[in-house]
Protein backbone atom coordinates (compact mmCIF):
# COMPACT_ATOMS: atom_id res chain seq x y z
CA UNK A 1 0.00 0.00 0.00
CA UNK A 2 2.70 2.50 1.09
CA UNK A 3 4.24 1.93 -2.93
CA UNK A 4 0.72 2.62 -4.49
CA UNK A 5 0.81 5.76 -2.36
CA UNK A 6 4.05 7.36 -2.89
CA UNK A 7 4.02 6.00 -6.65
CA UNK A 8 0.50 8.11 -6.75
CA UNK A 9 1.62 11.00 -5.25
CA UNK A 10 5.58 11.31 -7.95
CA UNK A 11 2.97 10.23 -10.57
CA UNK A 12 0.62 13.21 -9.49
CA UNK A 13 3.47 15.81 -8.88
CA UNK A 14 4.86 15.31 -12.35
CA UNK A 15 1.57 15.50 -13.96
CA UNK A 16 0.76 19.41 -11.75
CA UNK A 17 4.52 20.10 -13.02
CA UNK A 18 3.80 19.28 -16.68
CA UNK A 19 0.31 21.10 -16.40
CA UNK A 20 1.72 24.50 -14.44
CA UNK A 21 4.51 24.64 -16.87
CA UNK A 22 2.40 23.99 -19.74
CA UNK A 23 4.37 26.24 -22.50
CA UNK A 24 7.57 24.25 -21.21
CA UNK A 25 6.12 20.89 -21.61
CA UNK A 26 4.47 21.58 -25.67
CA UNK A 27 7.60 23.34 -26.51
CA UNK A 28 10.05 20.48 -25.16
CA UNK A 29 7.17 18.14 -27.17
CA UNK A 30 7.23 20.69 -30.16
CA UNK A 31 11.32 20.86 -30.15
CA UNK A 32 11.39 17.04 -30.66
CA UNK A 33 8.60 16.99 -33.44
CA UNK A 34 10.50 19.83 -35.48
CA UNK A 35 14.07 17.94 -35.13
CA UNK A 36 12.26 15.11 -36.50
CA UNK A 37 10.98 17.34 -39.27
CA UNK A 38 14.12 18.46 -40.26
CA UNK A 39 15.72 14.56 -40.45
CA UNK A 40 12.50 13.71 -42.44
CA UNK A 41 12.56 17.08 -44.95
CA UNK A 42 16.11 17.43 -45.01
CA UNK A 43 16.49 13.50 -46.02
CA UNK A 44 13.91 14.08 -48.35
CA UNK A 45 15.91 16.43 -50.21
CA UNK A 46 19.25 15.16 -50.79
CA UNK A 47 18.03 11.39 -50.96
CA UNK A 48 14.92 11.84 -52.77
CA UNK A 49 12.87 8.80 -52.46
CA UNK A 50 15.33 6.33 -51.20
CA UNK A 51 14.88 7.07 -47.80
CA UNK A 52 11.24 5.66 -47.89
CA UNK A 53 13.74 2.87 -47.92
CA UNK A 54 14.70 3.50 -44.41
CA UNK A 55 11.91 5.68 -43.13
CA UNK A 56 10.44 2.87 -41.30
CA UNK A 57 13.92 2.67 -39.25
CA UNK A 58 14.13 6.32 -38.75
CA UNK A 59 11.10 6.47 -36.92
CA UNK A 60 11.53 3.70 -34.74
CA UNK A 61 14.55 4.96 -33.89
CA UNK A 62 13.89 8.51 -33.17
CA UNK A 63 10.88 7.35 -31.36
CA UNK A 64 13.25 4.50 -28.97
CA UNK A 65 15.80 8.15 -28.55
CA UNK A 66 12.79 10.25 -27.82
CA UNK A 67 11.96 8.08 -25.01
CA UNK A 68 15.64 6.84 -23.94
CA UNK A 69 16.40 10.84 -23.46
CA UNK A 70 13.06 11.48 -21.42
CA UNK A 71 13.55 8.69 -18.83
CA UNK A 72 17.47 9.05 -18.69
CA UNK A 73 17.25 12.59 -18.19
CA UNK A 74 14.61 13.08 -15.80
CA UNK A 75 16.33 11.69 -12.59
CA UNK A 76 19.27 14.01 -12.72
CA UNK A 77 17.15 16.51 -13.57
CA UNK A 78 14.82 15.68 -10.62
CA UNK A 79 18.09 15.48 -8.10
CA UNK A 80 18.89 19.17 -9.90
CA UNK A 81 15.41 21.15 -9.42
CA UNK A 82 15.12 19.28 -5.59
CA UNK A 83 18.26 20.83 -4.74
CA UNK A 84 17.44 24.23 -6.28
CA UNK A 85 14.02 23.87 -4.61
CA UNK A 86 15.37 23.14 -1.18
CA UNK A 87 13.58 19.97 -0.91
CA UNK A 88 16.26 17.39 -1.82
CA UNK A 89 17.33 16.50 2.05
CA UNK A 90 13.78 15.89 2.98
CA UNK A 91 13.79 13.11 0.48
CA UNK A 92 16.32 11.60 2.88
CA UNK A 93 13.94 11.99 5.57
CA UNK A 94 10.74 10.55 4.54
CA UNK A 95 9.59 6.83 6.30
CA UNK A 96 9.99 5.13 2.64
CA UNK A 97 13.83 5.89 2.27
CA UNK A 98 15.43 7.56 -0.50
CA UNK A 99 16.12 4.20 -2.52
CA UNK A 100 12.64 3.49 -2.66
CA UNK A 101 11.43 7.17 -3.43
CA UNK A 102 14.15 7.66 -6.05
CA UNK A 103 12.94 3.92 -7.52
CA UNK A 104 9.13 5.05 -7.31
CA UNK A 105 9.96 7.77 -9.36
CA UNK A 106 12.29 6.30 -11.89
CA UNK A 107 8.64 3.92 -12.64
CA UNK A 108 6.85 7.21 -12.97
CA UNK A 109 9.23 8.57 -15.44
CA UNK A 110 9.44 5.77 -17.46
CA UNK A 111 5.55 5.47 -17.75
CA UNK A 112 6.15 9.28 -19.13
CA UNK A 113 8.57 8.68 -21.54
CA UNK A 114 5.85 5.64 -23.37
CA UNK A 115 3.49 8.89 -22.97
CA UNK A 116 5.74 11.26 -24.63
CA UNK A 117 7.46 8.92 -27.26
CA UNK A 118 4.01 7.56 -28.14
CA UNK A 119 2.52 11.02 -28.78
CA UNK A 120 5.77 11.97 -30.87
CA UNK A 121 5.37 8.37 -32.98
CA UNK A 122 1.51 8.93 -33.67
CA UNK A 123 3.02 12.37 -35.13
CA UNK A 124 5.58 11.00 -37.16
CA UNK A 125 3.38 8.14 -38.22
CA UNK A 126 0.74 10.96 -39.61
CA UNK A 127 3.42 13.41 -41.05
CA UNK A 128 5.24 10.57 -42.75
CA UNK A 129 2.21 8.65 -44.25
CA UNK A 130 4.38 5.31 -43.20
CA UNK A 131 3.16 2.08 -41.13
CA UNK A 132 4.10 -0.10 -38.52
CA UNK A 133 3.14 -2.60 -36.93
CA UNK A 134 3.03 -2.17 -33.23
CA UNK A 135 2.08 -5.29 -31.29
CA UNK A 136 1.69 -4.04 -27.42
CA UNK A 137 2.40 -7.56 -26.16
CA UNK A 138 5.97 -7.41 -27.83
CA UNK A 139 6.73 -3.30 -28.37
CA UNK A 140 6.45 -2.79 -24.36
CA UNK A 141 8.20 -5.52 -22.67
CA UNK A 142 11.38 -4.93 -25.28
CA UNK A 143 10.83 -1.07 -24.96
CA UNK A 144 11.00 -1.29 -20.84
CA UNK A 145 14.34 -3.50 -21.63
CA UNK A 146 15.82 -1.27 -23.76
CA UNK A 147 15.15 2.03 -21.52
CA UNK A 148 16.28 0.21 -18.70
CA UNK A 149 19.85 0.32 -19.67
CA UNK A 150 19.83 3.91 -20.07
CA UNK A 151 17.68 4.44 -16.55
CA UNK A 152 21.21 3.01 -15.51
CA UNK A 153 23.06 5.51 -16.76
CA UNK A 154 21.19 8.13 -15.46
CA UNK A 155 21.16 6.69 -11.81
CA UNK A 156 24.80 7.33 -12.60
CA UNK A 157 24.25 11.06 -13.53
CA UNK A 158 22.28 11.51 -11.15
CA UNK A 159 24.75 10.45 -8.41
CA UNK A 160 27.00 12.64 -10.42
CA UNK A 161 24.37 15.51 -10.23
CA UNK A 162 24.38 15.43 -6.40
CA UNK A 163 28.50 15.61 -6.41
CA UNK A 164 29.28 18.36 -8.80
CA UNK A 165 25.25 20.04 -9.49
CA UNK A 166 25.44 21.68 -12.88
CA UNK A 167 26.12 18.75 -15.58
CA UNK A 168 23.80 19.98 -18.48
CA UNK A 169 26.88 19.65 -20.72
CA UNK A 170 27.22 15.88 -20.21
CA UNK A 171 23.71 15.72 -21.29
CA UNK A 172 24.30 16.81 -24.71
CA UNK A 173 26.96 14.86 -25.35
CA UNK A 174 25.30 11.79 -23.80
CA UNK A 175 22.38 12.48 -26.82
CA UNK A 176 25.14 11.97 -29.36
CA UNK A 177 26.30 8.46 -27.41
CA UNK A 178 22.80 7.01 -27.12
CA UNK A 179 22.69 8.22 -31.50
CA UNK A 180 25.76 5.96 -32.00
CA UNK A 181 24.26 3.20 -29.59
CA UNK A 182 20.38 3.23 -31.30
CA UNK A 183 22.14 2.47 -35.09
CA UNK A 184 24.96 0.26 -33.79
CA UNK A 185 25.30 -2.83 -36.44
CA UNK A 186 24.49 -5.48 -33.87
CA UNK A 187 24.55 -8.41 -36.99
CA UNK A 188 27.58 -7.00 -38.13
CA UNK A 189 29.36 -6.56 -34.87
CA UNK A 190 28.14 -9.15 -32.14
CA UNK A 191 29.48 -7.76 -28.93
CA UNK A 192 27.39 -4.28 -29.64
CA UNK A 193 24.42 -6.46 -28.20
CA UNK A 194 26.09 -6.00 -25.03
CA UNK A 195 26.03 -1.95 -25.23
CA UNK A 196 23.12 -0.10 -23.74
CA UNK A 197 20.44 -0.05 -26.30
CA UNK A 198 21.78 -1.51 -29.40
CA UNK A 199 20.36 -4.43 -29.43
CA UNK A 200 16.66 -3.43 -27.51
CA UNK A 201 16.94 -1.31 -30.65
CA UNK A 202 17.42 -3.57 -33.60
CA UNK A 203 14.82 -6.06 -31.53
CA UNK A 204 11.97 -3.25 -31.90
CA UNK A 205 12.80 -2.27 -35.37
CA UNK A 206 12.39 -5.96 -36.16
CA UNK A 207 9.11 -5.84 -34.39
CA UNK A 208 7.53 -2.69 -35.44
CA UNK A 209 8.94 -2.88 -39.33
CA UNK A 210 8.50 -7.03 -40.14
CA UNK A 211 6.18 -8.11 -37.48
CA UNK A 212 8.57 -9.86 -35.21
CA UNK A 213 6.78 -11.11 -32.24
CA UNK A 214 8.25 -11.59 -28.38
CA UNK A 215 7.86 -15.51 -29.22
CA UNK A 216 9.77 -15.63 -32.44
CA UNK A 217 12.72 -13.80 -30.97
CA UNK A 218 15.89 -15.74 -30.45
CA UNK A 219 15.66 -16.74 -26.99
CA UNK A 220 19.82 -15.84 -26.93
CA UNK A 221 19.12 -12.32 -27.79
CA UNK A 222 15.87 -11.93 -25.63
CA UNK A 223 18.43 -13.58 -22.56
CA UNK A 224 21.20 -11.00 -23.41
CA UNK A 225 18.70 -8.05 -23.77
CA UNK A 226 17.35 -9.29 -20.24
CA UNK A 227 21.12 -9.55 -19.03
CA UNK A 228 22.66 -5.78 -19.97
CA UNK A 229 19.00 -4.08 -18.68
CA UNK A 230 19.41 -5.88 -15.18
CA UNK A 231 23.70 -5.37 -14.98
CA UNK A 232 23.84 -1.83 -16.41
CA UNK A 233 20.67 -0.99 -14.04
CA UNK A 234 22.28 -2.55 -11.07
CA UNK A 235 25.86 -0.86 -11.86
CA UNK A 236 23.95 2.58 -12.32
CA UNK A 237 21.77 2.39 -8.70
CA UNK A 238 25.19 1.28 -7.37
CA UNK A 239 27.22 4.15 -8.71
CA UNK A 240 24.26 6.76 -7.64
CA UNK A 241 23.95 5.50 -4.17
CA UNK A 242 28.07 5.54 -3.69
CA UNK A 243 27.61 9.24 -4.88
CA UNK A 244 24.86 10.28 -2.69
CA UNK A 245 27.12 8.65 0.17
CA UNK A 246 30.14 10.78 -0.76
CA UNK A 247 27.57 14.29 -1.46
CA UNK A 248 26.17 13.58 2.11
CA UNK A 249 30.09 13.08 3.69
CA UNK A 250 31.09 16.41 2.08
CA UNK A 251 27.97 17.89 3.42
CA UNK A 252 27.22 19.15 -0.24
CA UNK A 253 23.84 17.13 -0.42
CA UNK A 254 21.88 19.96 -0.74
CA UNK A 255 24.12 23.16 -1.78
CA UNK A 256 23.27 24.25 -5.48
Amino acid sequence: MSNYVLFRGNFIKSYILLKRYIVNTVAQIGTIYILFLLIFFGGQAVAGRSLNDSLGGIIVGFFLFTMTQIAFSSLAQTMTQEAQWGTLEQLYMTPFGIGRVITIQTVVNLLWSFVWGSLILVLMLVTTGETLIIDFVTVIPLGILTIASAIGLGFALGGLALLYKRISAAFQLMQFVFIGLLSAPVTDVPLAKFLPLSLGSYLLRQSMQNGTTLWNIDPTDLGILVGVAVVYTAVGYAAFTLCQRRARKLGVLGDY
